[in-house]
């Protein structure tokens, strides 16, 4: 299972992205064991709204509604557990969507996250320690 930061999302979706052809291999190898913190979505239809365009926003929303990602929309101790490791690592101000993806991680015993965000992710030491895709490939 790997669990999907924003960045990694967004190059998925990106084709001009300079990750995107990593991103849809790793995708391509493991499309049911993606999963998206319902935490990155706002962040991800912003980006591509925006940095993509329209087309591509519908195309997102039109795959999730379809099923084709899927969604943890969370729980309760995920905020407890994502401020528990914001308030740890205050000095890196990693933020509620870092910490609730790392959260997920933990709580799934997640065998890797994808990510481009490596000043945040690989400085945490993470329960489990997930691999940091493509990083840890």
């Amino acid at each position: 299972m790997i669990i999907v930061d924003t960045g990694a999302m967004v190059a998925l979706l990106d084709a001009s992205e300079d990750y995107h052809s990593i991103f849809k291999e790793l995708y391509n190898e493991n499309v049911s064991g993606w999963i998206l913190p319902a935490a990155i979505l706002p962040e991800v239809d912003h980006l591509v709204a925006t940095h993509i365009g329209p087309k591509a926003q519908e195309a997102f929303l039109a795959d999730l509604a379809d099923g084709i990602f899927s969604v943890d929309w969370g729980r309760d101790e995920d905020l407890v557990t994502a401020q528990r490791i914001c308030a740890r690592h205050r000095s890196l101000r990693i933020g509620l969507v870092d910490g609730l993806v790392i959260a997920l991680a933990e709580r799934l015993e997640a065998e890797a996250i994808a990510t481009l965000d490596l000043r945040h992710f690989a400085a945490i030491a993470i329960k489990g320690n997930p691999r940091l895709l493509p990083r840890d490939r």
